[in-house]
Parts: structure tokens; sequence; C-alpha cells
């Protein structure tokens, strides 16, 4: 790695939250960006259903009420009605950046999914997360000023008390380097890689959670893990396939071992997950049924383009079969605890997207918010780092040591067992309480 390292921000994560970040720091500022994978490995990649945006005021009422209502009134109020406010004008700049949503006659088309009160989701078919970090990504790499690391993994964080002055990281040969930078954004995604069945990618382990709990920076709700209620059953290995939520706003409906629906499908996820769980202990099967005979779509092969190919490689006939589907892991509502600007409780360390738990979300969160949340706090962050930008950290501190990162395969097993324990500490706490 060039020693040069006379970067203004370390971004850790290429998927939207990290990409809009990066697109929202002025052109003077060197930012560099690392990820674990290949560019395209991120869950931003993976979101199928679409994004959620305020479609005229007379919805706000109605939309703020779904997304607390969603999250069990948890929520901050103040964190979801700066998410509902900025909707439109994050939409306008996807649109600019070319993400290319689904219109009909020239009007946008709205879907609606679970525990929506109304249609006021946008979508590209059904692989919106794919479109709009496609986009976003081929407009950052025009960017002179921005630089991207594949196959490179955030090791550890460089700090000073508590302020943090940079990272440690494993290069893509192997070795393991330093680098100062004013300011790190952690947008490393969620915790998918430390359960069995998920449709997180599996290198998604919980990174900057790890490295939270070890430097003593604040974390929120990190038990309030979100199972998506229609994945996929298949017997092959591998990340669980998401069964999108947009095909159960469309018509499709959940059956039981005899063919009886069972539930109302639009019930929010952690809901409807316990009534999917329920109905499989009663009918002693591993999985329900889902019958996209039902949906409403005219054309469902256009709709849902990948969902009825993946079926077709499994060997089922949307027109003619119904689909197994289990509830498997899907979001992490917890994180590490931001304020409105996406600052940790550490100087100059932000986190943004599913690494952060800025309180939109609650204990539940409400359907496509999560790309839209992602987006509005990522370029909040973007503005605060603005404000308060600083002079480059000095390299002579005695803050790296190449000695402590010798086993480099046990510090990352540590890592993940203590997410792991963290989640079930704050569980059994929360059910004591």
């Amino acid at each position: 790695m060039e020693k040069l390292a006379k970067y203004d921000v370390l971004v850790v994560g290429t998927g939207v939250s990290g990409l809009f970040l990066a697109l929202h720091m002025p052109r003077t500022s060197h930012v560099l960006m690392i990820t674990k994978a290949e560019l395209d490995e991120s869950d931003s990649f993976l979101a199928q259903g679409g994004i959620c945006v305020l479609k005229n005021d007379a919805d706000y009422a109605a939309y703020f009420e779904d997304t607390l209502r969603a999250g069990h009134y948890e929520n901050r109020r103040d964190s979801v009605r700066i998410m509902i406010r900025s909707s439109q004008h994050i939409i306008r700049e996807l649109a600019e950046c070319g993400v290319d949503f689904t219109r009909k006659n020239g009007e946008l088309q709205f879907t609606r999914e679970g525990a929506h009160s109304a249609p006021r989701i946008l979508y590209h078919e059904d692989c919106t997360g794919k479109e709009i970090t496609r986009c976003l990504l081929e407009c950052v790499q025009k960017l002179p000023n921005v630089t991207i690391l594949t196959h490179t993994t955030l090791v550890d964080l460089l700090c000073d008390g508590n302020g943090c002055k940079g990272a440690v990281l494993q290069m893509k040969d192997g070795t393991v380097e330093p680098v100062y930078v004013p300011d790190v954004v952690l947008a490393c995604g969620g915790v998918g890689g430390v359960y069995e069945h998920s449709t997180n990618y599996p290198h998604l382990t919980g990174d900057g959670v790890a490295l939270a709990i070890r430097h003593g920076v604040k974390l929120e709700n990190v038990d309030y893990v979100q199972i998506h209620p229609t994945t996929l059953y298949s017997k092959k290995p591998g990340r669980s396939f998401l069964i999108s939520e947009s095909v159960r706003g469309e018509g499709a409906v959940l059956l039981d071992k005899n063919g009886e629906r069972f539930t109302n499908e639009l019930l929010p996820r952690d809901l409807l997950t316990q009534a999917i769980l329920k109905q499989m202990e009663k009918d002693g099967t591993q999985h329900v049924w889902l019958n996209m005979q039902t949906v409403r779509c005219p054309d469902i092969e256009k709709r849902f383009p990948n969902i009825c190919e993946r079926c077709q490689e499994e060997g089922i006939d949307i027109h003619r079969d119904w689909v197994p589907v289990v509830p498997a892991q899907h979001y992490f509502m917890g994180g590490i605890h931001v304020n409105l600007s996406s600052k940790t409780t550490m100087e100059h360390l932000y986190a943004v997207g599913e690494t952060a738990c800025n309180g939109v979300h609650g204990a539940n969160r409400l359907a496509s918010n999560s790309l839209l949340e992602s987006l509005v706090f990522a370029e909040r962050a973007a503005h605060d780092i603005r404000l308060h930008s600083q002079t480059q950290p000095d390299e002579t501190e005695n803050l790296f040591h190449l000695s402590d990162y010798e086993n480099l395969s046990q510090y990352y097993a540590d890592n993940i067992a203590a997410v792991q324990t963290e989640i079930r500490r704050q569980k059994q706490r929360r059910k004591q309480a």
C-alpha cells in the first residue's frame, strides 16, 4: 500500500451508504474506500423490494406512523422525521445518478409491502438495491479523489484515548498496514455472517460492532436482529435466497401443508415470522408455502425476473407450483450508537448503514426503509465531516504495533465470538428487564 496515505477519510465498505458518503465529500478531499470482497458483494446489491419515499405531504403522518408501528414505537422520532423529510431529494439525486425506477407512461410506479398503509415504494424490477448500488458505484468510480481497494479488511482502529486516528488494514496480499486519516467511517454492513442461515453475504460478520466493543464505543440494541419471513427453502448450501416482501405486496399468499391461508401476509416482519414459525411447528414441517399464482401483476416474470429465475433453477414452476419458504436472519436494526449526524461516541469515528443505529428502525424495520435510511444518514455524515475537518494525524505516534496482529485468524474469530456474545447478552438482559 502506498505510504503516502494522505487520505482525508477512510470509508470501510462499498455499499450504498459508503458510496453516497463518498459522493458528498468535497472533490478536494481524498477518500479511501475498502471492501473485504468484490465490489458487487455488499448486501446493498441484494436488496430486492425497493426504496420508500414520501409521495406527498398528505402521506407524511401515515408514513411516520407506519414506521413507528412496525418498530414497536421504540424508534427515535427525530431520526424518523429526518429520514422521511429527506426522502424526496434523495430520490432526485438517485435519478440524477441514473437509477432507473419503474415507470408507466412516464409516471413513477409505487408498490406496497408489509406494514405499509399505502403504496409508497419505488422499485426497479425485483433488484432495486442492485440498480441503486450499481449506479452509485459508477458515479464514484469516475471521481479522481476516491481510491477503492477490494479484498482489503479492517483489522483494528488506531485510537488515542477517545479519538480515532486511523485504522489497521489487512491488504490484498495479506500484509498488515496502518493508515492514518482524520476521519474513519464504518459502513461495513450487518451481522449475517455470524448466523448459520442468513440472506446476507457470509463475510459480513459485524466487524464494526466487534471493534466498537474492543474500544469502548457505545452500542445500541444489538439484540434487535430482524428475521425475514420468506426465504427460499433449499437444501443447497450457502446464502439464503430472499423472496421479496413485494411478492406478497403484489398478492402472493402463504399456505400451510393443507393449502390453507393461515395469516395476514402483510403483517410486520417480526409478527409474520412468528406466525410462520408457529404454523411450521403445528404442521411439523420445515417450511410453509408461498402461492405466487395469486400475484396481480399481468407479467410476473417481468416484475420479479430474478425470483422467477431462481425458482426455476430449483425446479419450481411458479405458475403451477407453490414455493417453499422459511424465515432466515436478514437485517440488523441495532449497531453502533450514532447521533443525527452519524457520529459515534468516539471522536472522528462515524458509522452509517446497517453498521449504525440511529434509531430509525426501532425494534423492527419497516420494509424498504433500509436503503433510504442508509442514504439519508450517509449524506449527513459527509456534511458533518466537512464541517469539522481536521489536520492529518501524526503518523509517528506509537499507535501501531505489528506484533499485535501476528495471529489474524484468531483475532477475527475472537471478533465474531464477541459479536455473538454481545447479541446473546443483550437479548438475555432484555428478557430479565
